[in-house]
């Protein structure tokens, strides 16, 4: 019998911004910026690192880096180029336009170029509701399943957020910008992650109006 990929996923549901996982947690997720670490001086790069080891031991919860690499397909920017220089009436641009797409041909040749992308994933773990118990027979097995309610959703996206935000202010003071990401971004995002060969040709599947919230 045929398993579906989706029973190993861990997440249930992601709404407002928010993923839902299996376990009734709830998680956010921070698009974070980059600096060039090489190119500050001493004394810039002791801040940072001062600022980002007094940030590290100001949590009082848990939460994850994720670097994610994946390779950039360029092929429609070449072909770009191309037309520009099929369509060039100056002699002189069109050999400078010439040029440089053979320039981007040849530096994608020798290696390929890779985009790096920094998230935080930002954990909290609301209260949930236990049905009660009720006697289910000698020699029988009880199991339970416990629920999030709405009004525990809102309550935990609220203190979720304020995580986030706690987060967003810690790097700041490093030097970082971050976003969070919405509904639509973290399906891409977990999509993406799951299907890395498709995401490196620029395609995403077509989401649905009625879940982007």
């Amino acid at each position: 019998m045929a398993i579906s990929s989706q029973q190993f996923i861990p997440v249930e549901q992601i709404r407002e911004g928010v993923m839902i996982m299996k376990d009734k947690s709830l998680k956010g997720i921070l698009l974070i910026s980059s600096i060039n670490f090489a190119l500050k001086s001493e004394e810039e790069q002791g801040a940072i690192i001062f600022n980002f080891q007094n940030f590290l031991n100001s949590l009082d919860f848990s939460c994850q880096i994720i670097v994610s690499s994946r390779k950039v397909n360029i092929t429609g920017y070449v072909e770009k180029i191309k037309k520009l220089e099929d369509e060039q009436k100056n002699e002189l641009l069109k050999i400078q336009t010439s040029d440089y797409r053979r320039f981007v041909e040849e530096l994608v040749a020798g290696g390929s170029i890779m985009n790096k992308n920094f998230y935080i994933v930002v954990p909290y773990y609301p209260l949930v509701e236990l049905p009660s118990l009720t006697s289910g027979g000698e020699g029988k097995k009880q199991t339970t399943r416990s629920t999030l309610t709405e009004q525990g959703f809102q309550t935990g996206k609220y203190q979720l957020w304020q995580r986030m935000e706690y987060i967003s202010l810690g790097l700041r003071r490093c030097g970082l910008k971050s976003v969070p990401l919405g509904t639509e971004e973290l399906i891409e995002l977990l999509w993406s992650l799951h299907h890395p060969k498709q995401a490196e040709l620029g395609y995403y599947p077509e989401l649905p109006p009625e879940i982007i919230t």
